[in-house]
Protein backbone atom coordinates (compact mmCIF):
# COMPACT_ATOMS: atom_id res chain seq x y z
CA UNK A 1 0.00 0.00 0.00
CA UNK A 2 1.02 3.32 -0.84
CA UNK A 3 2.09 5.87 2.24
CA UNK A 4 -0.51 8.77 3.10
CA UNK A 5 1.01 12.05 3.33
CA UNK A 6 -1.39 13.12 6.29
CA UNK A 7 -0.94 9.64 7.56
CA UNK A 8 2.62 9.80 7.86
CA UNK A 9 2.71 13.55 9.16
CA UNK A 10 0.59 12.56 11.89
CA UNK A 11 2.48 9.53 13.10
CA UNK A 12 6.06 10.55 12.10
CA UNK A 13 6.27 14.63 11.35
CA UNK A 14 6.45 15.76 15.23
CA UNK A 15 8.58 13.39 16.33
CA UNK A 16 11.00 14.16 13.38
CA UNK A 17 10.79 17.96 13.33
CA UNK A 18 11.93 17.02 17.11
CA UNK A 19 15.14 15.25 16.11
CA UNK A 20 15.45 17.52 13.38
CA UNK A 21 15.76 20.59 15.92
CA UNK A 22 17.92 18.09 18.43
CA UNK A 23 20.41 17.73 15.10
CA UNK A 24 20.51 21.05 14.70
CA UNK A 25 21.18 21.99 18.49
CA UNK A 26 24.75 19.68 17.93
CA UNK A 27 25.60 20.89 14.75
CA UNK A 28 25.39 24.10 15.57
CA UNK A 29 26.91 24.26 19.01
CA UNK A 30 29.48 21.92 17.86
CA UNK A 31 30.17 24.33 14.60
CA UNK A 32 30.23 27.33 16.60
CA UNK A 33 32.58 25.95 19.32
CA UNK A 34 35.53 24.75 16.87
CA UNK A 35 35.12 27.47 15.78
CA UNK A 36 35.89 29.80 18.53
CA UNK A 37 38.73 27.15 19.15
CA UNK A 38 40.08 27.81 15.71
CA UNK A 39 40.13 31.44 15.33
CA UNK A 40 39.47 32.78 18.36
CA UNK A 41 42.43 34.89 19.24
CA UNK A 42 42.20 33.80 23.17
CA UNK A 43 43.07 30.53 22.20
CA UNK A 44 45.86 31.51 19.36
CA UNK A 45 49.06 30.22 21.37
CA UNK A 46 47.41 27.40 22.46
CA UNK A 47 46.31 26.35 18.67
CA UNK A 48 49.73 26.33 18.22
CA UNK A 49 50.50 24.00 20.99
CA UNK A 50 47.73 21.49 20.55
CA UNK A 51 46.39 21.98 17.08
CA UNK A 52 42.93 19.92 15.98
CA UNK A 53 43.42 18.13 19.13
CA UNK A 54 41.97 21.33 20.93
CA UNK A 55 39.13 22.38 18.59
CA UNK A 56 37.68 18.20 18.58
CA UNK A 57 38.27 18.18 22.23
CA UNK A 58 36.35 21.12 22.86
CA UNK A 59 33.77 21.02 20.41
CA UNK A 60 33.01 17.19 21.62
CA UNK A 61 33.10 18.54 25.01
CA UNK A 62 29.88 21.45 24.41
CA UNK A 63 27.79 18.10 22.55
CA UNK A 64 28.39 16.22 25.71
CA UNK A 65 27.43 19.22 27.92
CA UNK A 66 24.15 19.22 26.35
CA UNK A 67 23.19 15.70 25.88
CA UNK A 68 24.50 14.78 29.44
CA UNK A 69 21.51 17.48 30.27
CA UNK A 70 19.05 16.20 28.34
CA UNK A 71 18.84 12.75 29.02
CA UNK A 72 17.83 12.63 32.41
CA UNK A 73 14.73 14.93 31.37
CA UNK A 74 13.09 11.56 29.57
CA UNK A 75 13.54 9.77 32.80
CA UNK A 76 11.36 12.45 34.92
CA UNK A 77 7.88 10.11 34.99
CA UNK A 78 6.20 12.39 37.40
CA UNK A 79 6.81 15.61 34.99
CA UNK A 80 5.61 13.00 32.23
CA UNK A 81 2.68 11.49 33.75
CA UNK A 82 1.76 15.40 34.83
CA UNK A 83 2.49 16.98 31.12
CA UNK A 84 0.24 13.71 29.74
CA UNK A 85 -2.66 14.22 31.85
CA UNK A 86 -2.09 18.06 32.24
CA UNK A 87 -4.88 20.38 30.57
CA UNK A 88 -1.99 22.52 30.12
CA UNK A 89 -1.14 20.65 27.24
CA UNK A 90 -4.28 20.45 24.95
CA UNK A 91 -2.47 19.16 21.39
CA UNK A 92 -2.70 15.48 20.96
CA UNK A 93 0.38 15.73 18.95
CA UNK A 94 2.72 17.35 21.45
CA UNK A 95 1.05 14.33 24.31
CA UNK A 96 1.94 12.05 21.70
CA UNK A 97 5.53 13.23 21.63
CA UNK A 98 5.84 12.68 24.96
CA UNK A 99 5.47 8.86 24.24
CA UNK A 100 9.04 8.96 21.95
CA UNK A 101 10.67 9.96 25.35
CA UNK A 102 12.57 6.29 25.65
CA UNK A 103 13.79 6.42 22.45
CA UNK A 104 15.09 10.01 23.03
CA UNK A 105 16.85 8.81 26.20
CA UNK A 106 18.61 6.18 23.92
CA UNK A 107 19.95 8.35 21.56
CA UNK A 108 21.05 10.67 23.90
CA UNK A 109 22.51 8.20 25.32
CA UNK A 110 24.23 6.69 22.23
CA UNK A 111 25.21 10.37 21.73
CA UNK A 112 27.23 10.84 24.72
CA UNK A 113 28.80 7.14 24.19
CA UNK A 114 29.91 8.36 20.63
CA UNK A 115 31.59 12.12 21.46
CA UNK A 116 33.08 10.52 24.72
CA UNK A 117 35.10 8.21 22.59
CA UNK A 118 35.83 11.59 20.04
CA UNK A 119 36.58 13.48 22.80
CA UNK A 120 39.20 10.94 24.56
CA UNK A 121 40.97 10.45 21.69
CA UNK A 122 41.46 14.27 20.67
CA UNK A 123 42.96 14.52 24.65
CA UNK A 124 45.46 11.40 23.27
CA UNK A 125 46.05 13.65 20.92
CA UNK A 126 46.48 17.00 23.39
CA UNK A 127 48.10 15.21 25.71
CA UNK A 128 50.93 14.20 23.24
CA UNK A 129 51.38 17.59 21.92
CA UNK A 130 51.01 18.83 25.45
CA UNK A 131 54.64 16.60 25.44
CA UNK A 132 56.15 17.34 21.99
CA UNK A 133 55.29 21.21 21.76
CA UNK A 134 56.09 22.03 25.48
CA UNK A 135 57.07 26.19 25.23
CA UNK A 136 60.19 27.21 27.07
CA UNK A 137 58.10 30.46 26.30
CA UNK A 138 55.02 30.82 27.66
CA UNK A 139 55.35 28.28 30.78
CA UNK A 140 52.03 29.03 32.21
CA UNK A 141 50.80 27.75 29.05
CA UNK A 142 52.18 24.16 29.53
CA UNK A 143 50.15 21.08 31.16
CA UNK A 144 53.21 19.26 30.97
CA UNK A 145 56.27 19.76 33.44
CA UNK A 146 59.40 19.77 30.73
CA UNK A 147 59.44 18.71 26.72
CA UNK A 148 59.23 14.99 26.19
CA UNK A 149 57.55 14.32 29.48
CA UNK A 150 55.45 10.51 29.23
CA UNK A 151 52.02 11.44 27.77
CA UNK A 152 50.51 8.67 30.23
CA UNK A 153 51.82 10.39 33.60
CA UNK A 154 48.88 13.32 31.94
CA UNK A 155 46.56 10.59 31.08
CA UNK A 156 46.48 9.04 34.22
CA UNK A 157 47.78 11.47 37.14
CA UNK A 158 45.91 14.46 36.75
CA UNK A 159 42.23 15.05 37.11
CA UNK A 160 41.73 15.47 32.87
CA UNK A 161 42.59 12.01 32.70
CA UNK A 162 39.51 11.00 34.34
CA UNK A 163 38.46 11.07 30.47
CA UNK A 164 39.35 7.63 30.42
CA UNK A 165 37.39 6.31 33.84
CA UNK A 166 34.26 8.08 31.96
CA UNK A 167 34.56 6.78 28.84
CA UNK A 168 34.92 3.34 29.86
CA UNK A 169 31.75 3.51 32.23
CA UNK A 170 29.57 5.33 29.76
CA UNK A 171 30.50 2.31 27.26
CA UNK A 172 30.20 -0.22 29.64
CA UNK A 173 26.47 1.16 30.77
CA UNK A 174 25.29 1.51 27.07
CA UNK A 175 26.68 -1.74 25.93
CA UNK A 176 24.38 -3.41 29.18
CA UNK A 177 21.47 -1.16 27.78
CA UNK A 178 21.05 -2.94 24.50
CA UNK A 179 18.07 -4.97 24.48
CA UNK A 180 19.25 -8.53 24.29
CA UNK A 181 21.45 -7.59 27.66
CA UNK A 182 18.36 -5.89 29.39
CA UNK A 183 15.71 -9.26 28.07
CA UNK A 184 18.89 -12.19 29.61
CA UNK A 185 19.10 -10.22 32.55
CA UNK A 186 17.67 -7.33 33.83
CA UNK A 187 19.51 -7.21 37.30
CA UNK A 188 22.31 -6.38 35.65
CA UNK A 189 20.91 -3.69 33.75
CA UNK A 190 19.48 -2.25 36.25
CA UNK A 191 22.36 -2.41 39.15
CA UNK A 192 24.45 -0.71 36.28
CA UNK A 193 21.43 2.08 35.02
CA UNK A 194 22.00 3.35 38.88
CA UNK A 195 25.93 4.05 38.45
CA UNK A 196 24.91 6.98 36.67
CA UNK A 197 25.71 8.58 39.89
CA UNK A 198 29.16 8.08 39.46
CA UNK A 199 29.52 8.82 35.61
CA UNK A 200 28.40 13.22 36.65
CA UNK A 201 30.09 13.08 40.01
CA UNK A 202 33.44 11.69 37.78
CA UNK A 203 31.83 14.29 35.10
CA UNK A 204 32.20 17.24 37.53
CA UNK A 205 35.47 16.32 38.87
CA UNK A 206 37.17 15.78 35.36
CA UNK A 207 36.17 19.46 34.09
CA UNK A 208 37.65 20.82 37.43
CA UNK A 209 41.31 20.17 36.04
CA UNK A 210 42.18 23.53 34.11
CA UNK A 211 44.90 21.89 32.08
CA UNK A 212 43.35 24.38 28.93
CA UNK A 213 43.88 27.96 29.38
CA UNK A 214 42.94 31.33 27.12
CA UNK A 215 44.82 33.83 27.08
CA UNK A 216 42.76 37.41 28.56
CA UNK A 217 45.45 40.16 27.94
CA UNK A 218 44.52 40.56 24.24
CA UNK A 219 44.76 44.24 24.09
CA UNK A 220 48.30 44.85 25.63
CA UNK A 221 49.22 41.28 24.04
CA UNK A 222 48.10 40.78 20.78
CA UNK A 223 48.51 37.07 19.29
CA UNK A 224 51.39 37.04 17.59
CA UNK A 225 52.72 40.32 18.51
CA UNK A 226 56.62 41.18 18.72
CA UNK A 227 58.32 41.04 22.29
CA UNK A 228 61.39 43.18 22.48
CA UNK A 229 61.24 42.87 26.67
CA UNK A 230 61.55 39.48 26.93
CA UNK A 231 64.88 36.74 26.01
CA UNK A 232 64.88 33.33 25.36
CA UNK A 233 67.02 30.52 25.70
CA UNK A 234 69.33 29.00 22.47
CA UNK A 235 71.10 26.66 23.41
CA UNK A 236 72.21 27.75 27.12
CA UNK A 237 72.39 31.29 25.80
CA UNK A 238 70.47 33.62 26.63
CA UNK A 239 69.59 35.88 23.52
CA UNK A 240 68.09 39.46 23.49
CA UNK A 241 64.97 39.27 20.99
CA UNK A 242 65.93 42.09 19.89
CA UNK A 243 68.15 40.23 17.66
CA UNK A 244 65.80 37.99 16.30
CA UNK A 245 63.14 41.63 15.54
CA UNK A 246 61.62 41.66 12.16
CA UNK A 247 63.17 44.29 9.69
CA UNK A 248 61.06 46.50 7.71
CA UNK A 249 61.12 44.61 5.08
CA UNK A 250 60.54 41.17 6.27
CA UNK A 251 56.97 39.71 6.62
CA UNK A 252 56.99 37.44 9.74
CA UNK A 253 56.27 34.03 9.09
CA UNK A 254 53.15 32.24 10.65
CA UNK A 255 54.75 29.26 13.08
CA UNK A 256 53.98 25.92 12.12
CA UNK A 257 50.34 24.05 13.07
CA UNK A 258 49.21 28.30 14.08
CA UNK A 259 45.50 29.41 12.93
CA UNK A 260 44.58 31.39 10.03
CA UNK A 261 43.96 35.16 11.86
CA UNK A 262 41.60 37.79 10.56
CA UNK A 263 43.17 41.08 8.56
CA UNK A 264 43.06 42.31 12.00
CA UNK A 265 44.52 39.94 14.45
CA UNK A 266 47.16 39.62 10.91
CA UNK A 267 48.28 42.76 11.19
CA UNK A 268 49.21 42.60 14.96
CA UNK A 269 52.34 40.64 14.05
CA UNK A 270 53.90 44.03 13.04
CA UNK A 271 52.60 45.34 16.56
CA UNK A 272 55.12 45.37 19.48
CA UNK A 273 53.79 44.01 22.78
CA UNK A 274 53.31 45.95 25.68
CA UNK A 275 53.48 43.11 27.95
CA UNK A 276 53.76 39.35 28.21
CA UNK A 277 50.98 37.24 27.51
CA UNK A 278 48.65 36.17 30.72
CA UNK A 279 46.78 33.09 31.15
CA UNK A 280 43.77 31.79 32.94
CA UNK A 281 41.83 27.93 33.65
CA UNK A 282 38.49 27.92 32.09
CA UNK A 283 35.92 28.46 34.80
CA UNK A 284 33.99 25.39 34.88
CA UNK A 285 30.82 24.91 32.54
CA UNK A 286 29.48 21.91 32.54
CA UNK A 287 28.08 21.69 35.94
CA UNK A 288 25.73 25.06 34.50
CA UNK A 289 24.47 22.85 31.89
CA UNK A 290 23.76 19.91 34.01
CA UNK A 291 23.12 20.92 37.50
CA UNK A 292 19.23 21.95 36.71
CA UNK A 293 18.16 18.27 34.88
CA UNK A 294 20.28 16.64 37.68
CA UNK A 295 18.17 18.29 40.49
CA UNK A 296 15.06 18.21 38.63
CA UNK A 297 15.64 14.19 38.68
CA UNK A 298 17.08 13.76 42.04
CA UNK A 299 14.65 15.78 43.52
CA UNK A 300 11.86 13.54 41.94
CA UNK A 301 13.47 10.45 42.60
CA UNK A 302 13.77 11.87 46.36
CA UNK A 303 10.23 12.29 46.01
CA UNK A 304 9.04 9.27 44.57
CA UNK A 305 10.88 7.15 47.24
CA UNK A 306 9.43 9.02 50.13
CA UNK A 307 5.65 8.26 48.46
CA UNK A 308 6.27 4.55 47.39
CA UNK A 309 8.47 3.71 50.98
CA UNK A 310 5.72 5.51 53.14
CA UNK A 311 3.49 2.82 53.75
CA UNK A 312 3.68 -0.38 51.87
CA UNK A 313 0.41 -1.75 50.19
CA UNK A 314 -2.48 -4.00 51.14
CA UNK A 315 -2.40 -7.12 49.07
CA UNK A 316 -6.28 -8.38 49.01
CA UNK A 317 -6.51 -11.25 46.56
CA UNK A 318 -3.57 -13.21 44.42
CA UNK A 319 -5.39 -15.42 41.94
CA UNK A 320 -2.89 -17.63 39.78
CA UNK A 321 -4.01 -17.92 35.73
CA UNK A 322 -2.96 -20.49 33.68
CA UNK A 323 0.08 -20.04 31.46
CA UNK A 324 2.15 -18.72 34.45
CA UNK A 325 0.13 -15.43 34.74
CA UNK A 326 -0.70 -14.31 38.48
CA UNK A 327 -2.92 -11.51 39.58
CA UNK A 328 -2.47 -9.31 42.35
CA UNK A 329 -5.46 -7.12 43.84
CA UNK A 330 -4.22 -4.34 45.97
CA UNK A 331 -5.40 -1.22 47.92
CA UNK A 332 -3.34 1.92 49.31
CA UNK A 333 -4.59 5.20 50.98
CA UNK A 334 -4.81 7.70 48.41
CA UNK A 335 -3.97 5.74 45.36
CA UNK A 336 -5.00 7.53 42.32
CA UNK A 337 -4.72 6.17 38.63
CA UNK A 338 -5.87 6.33 35.21
CA UNK A 339 -6.91 3.92 32.85
CA UNK A 340 -3.70 2.96 30.70
CA UNK A 341 -0.66 3.89 33.71
CA UNK A 342 1.84 1.74 35.10
CA UNK A 343 3.06 1.17 38.10
CA UNK A 344 6.54 0.12 39.15
CA UNK A 345 6.48 -2.61 41.97
CA UNK A 346 9.11 -3.28 44.81
CA UNK A 347 9.66 -6.15 47.18
CA UNK A 348 12.13 -5.74 49.49
CA UNK A 349 12.17 -9.64 50.47
CA UNK A 350 12.71 -10.43 46.63
CA UNK A 351 15.67 -7.73 45.85
CA UNK A 352 16.17 -5.23 47.83
CA UNK A 353 17.68 -3.01 44.70
CA UNK A 354 15.63 -4.18 41.90
CA UNK A 355 11.98 -2.85 40.93
CA UNK A 356 9.91 -3.73 37.49
CA UNK A 357 6.99 -1.44 35.67
CA UNK A 358 3.44 -3.58 35.73
CA UNK A 359 0.63 -2.15 33.76
CA UNK A 360 -2.56 -1.74 35.92
CA UNK A 361 -5.48 -4.12 34.63
CA UNK A 362 -7.36 -2.78 37.70
CA UNK A 363 -7.84 0.88 38.38
CA UNK A 364 -9.35 2.13 41.52
CA UNK A 365 -12.58 4.20 40.96
CA UNK A 366 -15.20 6.13 43.57
CA UNK A 367 -16.86 3.11 44.72
CA UNK A 368 -13.83 0.35 44.85
CA UNK A 369 -10.40 1.42 46.07
CA UNK A 370 -8.43 -1.74 44.69
CA UNK A 371 -6.10 -1.86 41.96
CA UNK A 372 -4.66 -4.61 40.40
CA UNK A 373 -2.13 -6.09 37.99
CA UNK A 374 -1.20 -9.19 36.02
CA UNK A 375 1.89 -10.24 35.65
CA UNK A 376 3.68 -13.56 34.33
CA UNK A 377 6.15 -15.37 35.42
CA UNK A 378 9.23 -15.39 33.50
CA UNK A 379 12.95 -14.88 35.26
CA UNK A 380 13.97 -15.20 38.67
CA UNK A 381 12.28 -11.82 40.26
CA UNK A 382 8.67 -12.88 39.53
CA UNK A 383 9.73 -16.85 40.56
CA UNK A 384 11.22 -15.79 43.23
CA UNK A 385 7.99 -13.05 43.88
CA UNK A 386 5.51 -15.78 43.53
CA UNK A 387 7.29 -18.17 46.16
CA UNK A 388 7.09 -15.32 48.51
CA UNK A 389 2.97 -15.11 47.49
CA UNK A 390 2.22 -18.56 47.90
CA UNK A 391 5.21 -19.70 50.53
CA UNK A 392 5.67 -22.18 47.86
CA UNK A 393 2.09 -23.81 48.64
CA UNK A 394 -0.09 -25.87 46.12
CA UNK A 395 -3.17 -23.39 46.04
CA UNK A 396 -4.13 -22.43 42.39
CA UNK A 397 -5.82 -19.33 43.93
CA UNK A 398 -6.55 -17.37 47.23
CA UNK A 399 -8.82 -14.92 47.53
CA UNK A 400 -9.79 -13.94 51.12
CA UNK A 401 -11.26 -10.77 52.72
CA UNK A 402 -9.20 -8.55 54.00
CA UNK A 403 -9.50 -8.93 57.71
CA UNK A 404 -8.75 -12.81 56.90
CA UNK A 405 -5.80 -12.44 54.95
CA UNK A 406 -2.39 -14.08 56.01
CA UNK A 407 0.98 -12.42 56.04
CA UNK A 408 1.84 -11.16 52.63
CA UNK A 409 5.89 -9.80 51.63
CA UNK A 410 6.03 -6.06 52.51
CA UNK A 411 5.01 -4.55 48.43
CA UNK A 412 6.02 -1.20 47.24
CA UNK A 413 4.13 1.17 44.65
CA UNK A 414 6.02 3.47 42.88
CA UNK A 415 3.61 5.70 40.49
CA UNK A 416 1.59 5.59 38.53
CA UNK A 417 3.29 6.56 35.68
CA UNK A 418 1.74 7.57 32.44
CA UNK A 419 1.50 5.64 28.83
CA UNK A 420 0.19 6.44 25.52
CA UNK A 421 -2.90 4.28 25.99
CA UNK A 422 -4.24 6.62 27.87
CA UNK A 423 -4.88 8.72 25.03
CA UNK A 424 -7.48 5.64 23.68
CA UNK A 425 -10.08 7.61 25.38
CA UNK A 426 -9.40 10.74 23.73
CA UNK A 427 -10.41 9.05 20.16
CA UNK A 428 -13.67 8.62 18.82
CA UNK A 429 -12.66 5.51 17.09
CA UNK A 430 -9.90 3.41 18.82
CA UNK A 431 -7.93 -0.02 17.48
CA UNK A 432 -6.50 -1.95 20.42
CA UNK A 433 -4.39 -4.89 19.06
CA UNK A 434 -2.92 -6.77 21.83
CA UNK A 435 0.02 -10.22 21.78
CA UNK A 436 0.13 -12.42 24.36
CA UNK A 437 0.34 -11.11 27.92
CA UNK A 438 0.53 -7.62 26.18
CA UNK A 439 -3.15 -7.43 26.69
CA UNK A 440 -2.86 -6.13 30.14
CA UNK A 441 -2.50 -2.24 28.87
CA UNK A 442 -6.19 -3.15 27.79
CA UNK A 443 -7.68 -4.88 30.71
CA UNK A 444 -7.80 -1.40 32.62
CA UNK A 445 -9.45 0.01 29.70
CA UNK A 446 -12.25 -2.28 29.40
CA UNK A 447 -12.83 -2.75 32.80
CA UNK A 448 -13.24 1.56 32.94
CA UNK A 449 -16.01 0.96 30.24
CA UNK A 450 -17.35 -1.58 31.98
CA UNK A 451 -18.01 1.17 35.40
CA UNK A 452 -19.59 3.65 32.48
CA UNK A 453 -18.31 4.27 28.77
CA UNK A 454 -20.51 7.45 28.21
CA UNK A 455 -18.56 10.22 30.01
CA UNK A 456 -15.81 9.33 27.06
CA UNK A 457 -15.31 10.73 23.71
CA UNK A 458 -14.85 6.90 22.57
CA UNK A 459 -17.31 5.71 20.75
CA UNK A 460 -15.97 2.08 19.23
CA UNK A 461 -13.48 0.20 19.82
CA UNK A 462 -12.16 -2.57 17.58
CA UNK A 463 -10.70 -4.62 20.22
CA UNK A 464 -8.12 -7.19 18.86
CA UNK A 465 -6.00 -9.70 20.84
CA UNK A 466 -3.86 -12.62 19.51
CA UNK A 467 -2.41 -15.56 21.30
CA UNK A 468 -0.23 -18.98 21.15
CA UNK A 469 -2.33 -20.48 23.56
CA UNK A 470 -5.90 -20.77 23.75
CA UNK A 471 -5.27 -20.21 28.10
CA UNK A 472 -4.10 -17.18 27.63
CA UNK A 473 -8.09 -15.79 26.80
CA UNK A 474 -9.12 -17.53 30.38
CA UNK A 475 -7.50 -14.46 32.14
CA UNK A 476 -10.14 -11.66 31.03
CA UNK A 477 -12.56 -14.22 29.68
CA UNK A 478 -14.64 -13.15 32.41
CA UNK A 479 -14.39 -9.21 32.07
CA UNK A 480 -15.47 -9.14 27.71
CA UNK A 481 -18.34 -11.39 28.70
CA UNK A 482 -19.47 -9.30 31.04
CA UNK A 483 -18.66 -6.10 28.88
CA UNK A 484 -20.55 -7.63 26.08
CA UNK A 485 -23.75 -8.20 28.10
CA UNK A 486 -23.60 -5.27 30.01
CA UNK A 487 -23.45 -3.11 25.74
CA UNK A 488 -26.24 -5.39 24.65
CA UNK A 489 -28.13 -4.67 27.54
CA UNK A 490 -27.66 -0.96 27.10
CA UNK A 491 -28.45 -1.35 23.01
CA UNK A 492 -24.77 -0.65 22.11
CA UNK A 493 -23.69 -3.69 20.39
CA UNK A 494 -21.46 -2.60 17.93
CA UNK A 495 -19.47 -0.02 20.73
CA UNK A 496 -16.82 -2.73 20.98
CA UNK A 497 -15.69 -5.14 18.12
CA UNK A 498 -13.85 -8.29 19.80
CA UNK A 499 -11.70 -10.16 17.41
CA UNK A 500 -9.68 -13.04 19.14
CA UNK A 501 -7.09 -14.82 17.29
CA UNK A 502 -5.66 -18.21 18.22
CA UNK A 503 -2.41 -19.30 16.11
CA UNK A 504 -1.49 -22.90 17.63
CA UNK A 505 -4.23 -24.59 18.14
CA UNK A 506 -2.86 -27.91 19.95
CA UNK A 507 -6.19 -30.24 19.32
CA UNK A 508 -7.96 -27.37 21.48
CA UNK A 509 -10.34 -24.68 19.44
CA UNK A 510 -12.14 -23.07 21.97
CA UNK A 511 -12.52 -21.92 25.28
CA UNK A 512 -13.93 -23.84 27.34
CA UNK A 513 -16.97 -22.96 29.55
CA UNK A 514 -20.44 -22.01 28.98
CA UNK A 515 -20.77 -18.56 29.53
CA UNK A 516 -17.69 -17.95 26.53
CA UNK A 517 -19.80 -18.94 24.01
CA UNK A 518 -19.87 -15.56 23.24
CA UNK A 519 -16.00 -15.43 23.26
CA UNK A 520 -15.96 -18.73 21.14
CA UNK A 521 -18.04 -17.32 18.36
CA UNK A 522 -15.53 -14.23 17.44
CA UNK A 523 -12.64 -16.90 17.95
CA UNK A 524 -10.73 -17.81 14.54
CA UNK A 525 -7.78 -20.25 14.86
CA UNK A 526 -5.37 -18.41 11.97
CA UNK A 527 -3.17 -15.03 12.00
CA UNK A 528 -5.51 -11.79 11.50
CA UNK A 529 -4.77 -9.77 8.08
CA UNK A 530 -3.69 -6.22 9.16
CA UNK A 531 -4.65 -5.15 5.68
CA UNK A 532 -8.11 -6.48 5.93
CA UNK A 533 -8.68 -5.18 9.16
CA UNK A 534 -7.72 -1.71 8.56
CA UNK A 535 -9.81 -1.77 5.22
CA UNK A 536 -12.51 -2.80 6.89
CA UNK A 537 -12.18 -0.30 9.82
CA UNK A 538 -11.38 2.22 7.37
CA UNK A 539 -14.39 1.72 5.31
CA UNK A 540 -16.61 1.37 8.41
CA UNK A 541 -15.21 4.90 9.82
CA UNK A 542 -14.63 7.64 6.70
CA UNK A 543 -12.72 10.20 7.05
CA UNK A 544 -11.97 10.03 10.62
CA UNK A 545 -9.24 9.69 12.67
CA UNK A 546 -8.65 6.25 14.36
CA UNK A 547 -6.05 6.17 17.25
CA UNK A 548 -4.09 2.26 17.03
CA UNK A 549 -2.38 1.37 20.29
CA UNK A 550 -0.31 -2.06 20.32
CA UNK A 551 1.66 -3.51 23.21
CA UNK A 552 2.51 -7.06 21.73
CA UNK A 553 5.60 -8.63 19.72
CA UNK A 554 7.78 -6.17 17.16
CA UNK A 555 6.20 -7.95 14.18
CA UNK A 556 2.97 -7.21 15.08
CA UNK A 557 4.23 -3.71 15.81
CA UNK A 558 6.02 -2.83 12.81
CA UNK A 559 3.01 -4.42 10.76
CA UNK A 560 0.40 -2.28 12.69
CA UNK A 561 2.97 0.81 12.31
CA UNK A 562 3.49 0.69 8.53
CA UNK A 563 -0.46 0.32 8.14
CA UNK A 564 -1.06 3.34 9.70
CA UNK A 565 1.08 5.27 7.20
CA UNK A 566 -0.62 3.55 4.52
CA UNK A 567 -3.35 5.73 2.43
CA UNK A 568 -6.42 4.42 1.89
CA UNK A 569 -9.79 5.06 -0.61
CA UNK A 570 -11.88 6.54 2.85
CA UNK A 571 -10.09 9.48 3.64
CA UNK A 572 -9.77 7.62 6.87
CA UNK A 573 -6.24 8.74 9.40
CA UNK A 574 -4.77 5.84 11.24
CA UNK A 575 -2.69 7.52 14.36
CA UNK A 576 -0.02 4.91 15.60
CA UNK A 577 0.85 4.50 19.35
CA UNK A 578 2.88 1.78 20.93
CA UNK A 579 3.32 0.71 24.58
CA UNK A 580 7.21 1.40 25.79
CA UNK A 581 7.81 1.48 29.42
CA UNK A 582 10.14 4.49 30.28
Amino acid sequence: MAVSRKSWLANEGSKHVLLLFWLSLNVGLFWKTFRLYYHGPQYYYLHQMLGLGLCLSRASASVLNLNCSLVLLPMCRILLAFLRGSQKVASRKTRRLLDKSKTFHVTCGVTICLFSVVHVAAHLVNALNFSVNYSEEFLPLNAASFHGEDPRKLLFATVAGLSWVLTTLFVFLCTLSFVLCRVSNYDIFSYTHNLFFVFYLLLMLHVSGGVLKYQTNLKEHPPGCFNPNITVQRDGEEVDSLENSPSEHDQPSVPRGSVELDPTTQNSFMEVCTEEPKFQAHFPETWLWISGPLCLYCAERLYRYIQSSNKPVTITAVISHPCNVLEIRMMKEGFRARPGQYVILHCPSVSSLESHPFTLTLCPTATRATFGIHLKVVGDWTERFRDMLFLHSSWDAEILPVFQQRRYPKLYVDGPFGSPFEESFNYEVSLCVAGGIGVTPFASILSTLLDDWKCYKLRRLYFVWVCRDIRYFHCFADLLCSLHNKLWQENRPDFVNIQLYLTQTDGIQEIIGEKYQVLNSRLSTRRPCWELLFNEIAKCNRRKTVGVFCCGPNKISKALHKLSNSSNSYGTRFEYNKESFS
